[in-house]
Order: C-alpha cells, then structure tokens, then sequence
C-alpha cells in the first residue's frame, strides 16, 4: 500500500450560504490523500499502474468548479467521483478549506475534512 499526495490545489470559486459568497467568489484550498497499492507501478514505472495525480487534481478542479451551499457537499462529489473513476483508489480523504471566510472575525480559514474507503 502507498500513498498519494496532491497538496494546497487553489481554486476560486462561488460556494456559500450567502448571496455574496456566490456573486463575488472565494479563495478555497483542497488537499488530496489516496491510498493505493502501488507495487505495480513501481516495477513497471508505467501511469497506467497509479493513480495518476494529474487525474486527481482534475477531479478536484471540475467539482469545485460546480458552485454548492456547502463544503462538505464538494467533498462527497470529489471523493465520489475518485473512487467512481479510478479503481486502484482504496482510500480517500479530502480537506476542503474557505480561505478568509465571512464570519465575523479575523479567520484565516475554514476547513472540513472528509475521508472514504473502498466498500469491498
């Protein structure tokens, strides 16, 4: 078993609650983890063995691209989509962060962090 990474992907896009937050946009980071067995990949040295990151990082861009109310809802459709689309995936957690969120006080960010297994 092994372990990919795809760290700090920033996007802006328009999720929120508040009419606001979907007109004028936000700063949003997303940090990926999958867990996989990469013993293939590593003899062979092909992508087609991993779970290629380039994949993962187009996944997370599509799905924030889709404007939500809330964070745990991108969440859900990105690790979805990763363990829809790549079967080498047995694990997954994804933390989707609000860069400055409006909430009334001087907050750097908010994050809510999810994480899901392969049903066998």
């Amino acid at each position: 078993m092994g372990t990919i990474k795809v760290e700090n992907i920033r996007v802006f896009t328009n999720h929120g609650c508040l009419k606001e937050e979907t007109a004028i946009g936000s700063d949003y980071r997303v940090d990926l983890e999958v867990s996989a067995d990469l013993s293939e990949s590593a003899k062979s040295d092909k992508l087609s063995d991993t779970v290629d990151y380039v994949f993962l990082n187009k996944i997370v861009r599509e799905e924030m691209s889709i404007p939500s109310k809330l964070l745990e809802t991108v969440a859900k459709r990105i690790l979805d989509r990763i363990f829809n689309e790549d079967q080498l995936v047995k694990k997954a957690t994804v933390s989707v962060s609000k860069i400055n969120p409006p909430i009334g006080g001087d907050v750097e960010m908010v994050t809510i962090k999810m994480s899901q297994k392969r049903k066998k």
